[in-house]
């Protein structure tokens, strides 16, 4: 149908994200989906089994705003017991309908017309249309390439007296790079006495590998006293699809967060968050994550190594970035189309995540797979 309105776009050069494209490619073309990042293998069955009995016990109506009480007192032990952090369950933590959701009221509470965010590329294609839409101005800094680390000089002096935000995400998606103590203290050092806020995107904080611990922003008292912090239950329970996350905040952040959430989705699922509180009594699952993780990376780099694809490092998240220089030189958005149509083998081009599509020949593979998945995946690389 024809509309009879003229219509100027707020995000005109936005389109459909390329999860959605990819995985759709992927499904047209029968392919192996690696592209978009979600496991193809169950939650544990007593999640399951606890979502059931709550919506048969009648939890089926609004929950409370903010969340169930039963699951912000879990959040809030879980986040005391892992990283020294106090936070008040009633004023401070927000039960949200998914991480990207929490992102986007968090980026709203905050920015205004104006003002500058500082965006850490390659990022998540979710920031920039969030400080677009509430009249922001996203202001760029690259990792650097190919060990992607975060150059502080550099973000140092795009600081300045319009700088609302900085958001930083760890561990990070697309390139599995994860922020040590230092990069927190520098981060601390450049916000001291200042208004800027944090906003820290932390939904893949229990994969990390070779030993490493999370470096949250609430271990550091002055980051935690400026900062949001967004974290997913689907990262951790394998519930991509229950969409289900939290953001921690001081007070004063919480109430402005909840102002804009509040009108956006009022509240989520209602026998999901009574799950996950009793599930989260159960700490053997988060804390035995980065293991399980790990060996599925293990696993799906020692298949590819054999390959003529050049395995970057992947220090957390469940994403494995591949150079692919010496199979082709197509644009990765081009490479990643013909492997899916060709190849069968479904991929996301990294230069989506840069503003002006900085192409390094880079493809994110998904390895949150079933181990039959991966060597299928391998197996089709390897022959390229």
């Amino acid at each position: 149908m024809e509309t009879g309105v003229s219509l100027l776009s707020k995000l005109p050069g936005t389109g459909t994200t390329i999860f959605s494209v990819m995985s759709a490619l992927a499904a047209e073309c029968g392919a192996v989906n690696l592209a978009q990042g979600f496991p193809d293998f169950n939650c544990p069955d007593r999640l399951m089994d606890l979502v059931n009995q709550y919506m048969r016990k009648g939890m089926n109506q609004y929950a409370p705003m903010p969340g169930v009480p039963e699951l912000r007192k879990r959040i809030a032990e879980k986040t005391k017991n892992l990283y020294g952090a106090e936070y008040d369950w009633q004023s401070e933590i927000t039960v949200v309908g998914g991480a990207t959701l929490g992102l986007f009221c968090a980026i709203s509470a905050v920015v205004r017309e104006n003002d500058e965010v500082i965006v850490i590329e390659p990022a998540y294609d979710s920031y920039i249309p969030a400080i677009t839409l509430n009249g922001g101005k996203p202001v760029f800094s690259k990792l650097k390439y190919p060990t992607f680390q975060i150059n502080w000089q550099e973000i140092k002096k795009l600081i300045n007296f319009k700088t609302r935000a900085i958001i930083i995400n760890s561990p990070h998606n697309p390139t599995g790079m994860v922020m040590g103590t230092d990069d927190m203290l520098q981060l601390e050092k450049l916000t001291e006495d200042t208004d800027i806020v944090v906003i820290s995107d932390e939904v893949y904080e229990h994969i990390l590998f070779d030993g490493q611990a999370h470096q949250s922003v609430c271990r550091f008292p002055s980051l935690a006293s400026r900062s949001f912090i967004i974290s997913s239950f689907g990262k951790t329970y394998h519930t991509t699809g229950w969409k289900l996350g939290y953001v921690i905040a001081p007070e004063k952040l919480s109430v402005e967060f909840r102002k804009i959430y509040q009108f956006v989705a009022f509240s989520t699922s209602t026998p999901v968050q009574y799950a996950y509180a009793d599930f989260l009594e159960d700490e053997l699952h988060y804390l035995t994550l980065p293991q399980f993780y790990q060996a599925k990376r293990d696993l799906f780099r020692e298949l590819v190594k054999p390959s003529r694809f050049k395995l970057l490092d992947c220090s957390g998240s469940y994403f494995q970035l591949l150079g692919y220089e010496k199979i082709g030189n197509e644009q990765d958005y081009d490479m990643a189309v013909k492997l899916t149509r060709e190849q069968g083998i479904a991929s996301v081009p990294v230069s989506v995540f840069y503003h002006d599509k900085t192409d390094n020949h880079v493809l994110r593979f998904c390895f949150a797979k079933s181990e039959n998945t991966l060597k299928q995946a391998a197996q089709i690389l390897c022959n390229l």
